[in-house]
């Protein structure tokens, strides 16, 4: 899975995407407080730099242009001094084609956040919610057609496969009303491109055709009038949604619980927050929509694009401000989850059974194999990938230092259990580890009682401890080929000459 997420992850430099919506200036103002107003009890900001940069949709741009990806940015701004400089920013970021309309009479939205000792006081907005004029609406609808049609055009004359993906960032600002935001999603359909929205609002029918939406917990109960508590109730109210609302699937934002993504007719997918720090989650739905627009654009899968933008949530929660999530950063937390995965695989006795339970809770059989595994060679590879085959959930035993001392003699292991735990952890075949310290698994498969017990075919079935055991409360016991010509026992010894 690793491989295959860094190489869509290397894929999302040059994905095409077309990203319309409420575009906006986010302004910090940094400062330290020393003293409480004497004219009020509030505390006194002195003020030491201010930071502008693009914000709402804007801020999808600017994590688009960070991941490398080509993006075509529509919305619009105020005829005022606040949208000169949003055009100026939003022109200014690597790869992308702009068009921000001006509108009259209508103010650019301005988020201003007053921060000291890394720590939001105070927010102020400055917005209009009217929706765009009748003349403005018609052009940026005339103008995503064009780019649809043109980009289309091009990927085709390329040889380019696939199409590329249509990312609407609804902040509730306008740009957005009902009736462009219908057209739009029409037209993408009609190009072949897949649309993703940022939602807003209770009212998701507006979004109907969409191919996923984005909204976090508190949206969706909103929006499906469900409770939103558990896994569970997050996935009746995902499927309610798309129901009710004419959408082709969910990833439902939760906070410290991760991601859910529903699709129709795909396995839920429950994602773990990978954040390793919370700091400021201005922005996060802005990556998340942004990544996953990317990524489905570069040719993954749903499941693919939502691991990848959970990874990226967790990057930016860690930065203060809206922030944007680099592929280095996304590569980089992606090598650390699956170093933690592996980790979470080497369980104690204990929470093994408490797993296994889990897995049949749900139907799966459980299979069991065990050994030394010293110096991990194809031989054992392939009896794991016998193994794993075998069973839904493989759970593998391993005799402890001390244990292989007894069995090997003095001079093994090589490698100490820890090690040796940790490269089995890595394997996809393998669910999950536990050591044992008797000198057979037998205890261990009195607690497991797996349906399936694996071991190599240079024993016999009255050779394989725990054999009756298993069978007698009517599990299987398989004897896995072996490859010729690879043991631990024959490494060392070539190594010793």
């Amino acid at each position: 899975m690793t491989a295959d997420l860094a190489a869509c992850l290397g894929a999302l430099a040059g994905a095409r995407v077309l990203a319309i919506g409420d575009v906006m200036l986010d302004r910090y103002v940094y400062g330290e407080v020393e003293r409480i107003s004497p004219e009020a009890p509030i505390p006194v900001l002195k003020i030491a730099r201010e930071t502008p940069m693009l914000g709402g949709a804007g801020n999808v741009l600017r994590n688009l242009a960070a991941l490398g990806a080509r993006c075509d940015f529509f919305g619009a701004v105020g005829d005022d001094a606040t949208g000169a400089m949003v055009r100026d920013l939003a022109a200014a970021e690597p790869g992308a084609a702009c068009r921000l309309l001006v509108q009259a009479g209508r103010p650019t939205t301005i988020k201003e956040r007053f921060i000291a000792a890394g720590q939001q006081l105070l927010r102020s907005d400055r917005e209009s919610s009217q929706d765009l004029e009748a003349e403005t609406a018609r052009a940026l609808i005339s103008d995503a057609r064009s780019v649809l049609e043109d980009k289309t055009a091009e990927g085709a004359a390329k040889g380019r496969g696939g199409p590329g993906v249509m990312i609407l960032s609804d902040y509730g600002k306008g740009v957005l009303a009902p009736a462009v935001t219908a057209d739009l999603i029409a037209a993408a359909r009609a190009a072949g491109w897949p649309v993703v929205v940022d939602p807003k609002g209770r009212d998701y029918g507006l979004y109907r055709g969409a191919d996923l939406v984005t909204p976090n917990r508190r949206e969706l109960a909103e929006a499906s009038g469900l409770p939103t508590r558990t896994d569970e109730e997050v996935v009746a109210a995902c499927r309610a949604l798309m129901a009710a609302a004419g959408l082709g699937g969910v990833l439902a934002t939760r906070s410290e619980q991760g991601m859910t993504l529903v699709c129709e007719g795909e396995e839920v997918l429950h994602l773990r927050t990978e954040a390793r720090e919370v700091y400021d989650v201005s922005g996060a739905g802005d990556t998340v929509v942004a990544v996953l627009g990317a990524a489905l654009s570069a040719g993954a899968g749903a499941a693919q694009a939502a691991r990848l933008a959970n990874l990226a949530a967790g990057i930016v929660v860690g930065k203060l401000g809206t922030a944007v999530a680099r592929p280095a950063e996304i590569l980089h937390a992606l090598h650390t989850a699956e170093f933690q995965a592996a980790e979470a695989k080497v369980a104690d006795r204990e929470s093994l059974l408490e797993r296994a339970a889990r897995w049949r809770a749900q139907g799966l059989r459980v299979g069991f194999t065990n050994g030394c595994f010293d110096l991990l060679h194809p031989g054992h590879v392939s009896l794991l990938a016998q193994a794993r085959r075998a069973c839904d959930r493989l759970v593998v035993g391993l005799n402890s230092d001390a244990s292989v001392r007894r069995l090997k003699g003095e001079g093994r292991p090589v490698q100490s259990e820890a090690a040796r735990a940790t490269v089995l952890a890595s394997l996809s075949d393998v669910d999950q580890v536990v050591v044992f310290e008797e000198d057979t698994p037998l205890a261990v498969l009195e607690a497991l009682r797996p349906e399936v017990l694996v071991k190599g075919a240079d024993y016999t079935l009255e050779q394989v401890v725990g054999a009756d055991l298993v069978q007698g409360y009517g599990g299987r016991v398989v004897l896995a080929e072996l490859l010729d010509g690879h043991s631990t026992t024959g490494t060392i010894r070539k190594l010793s000459r």
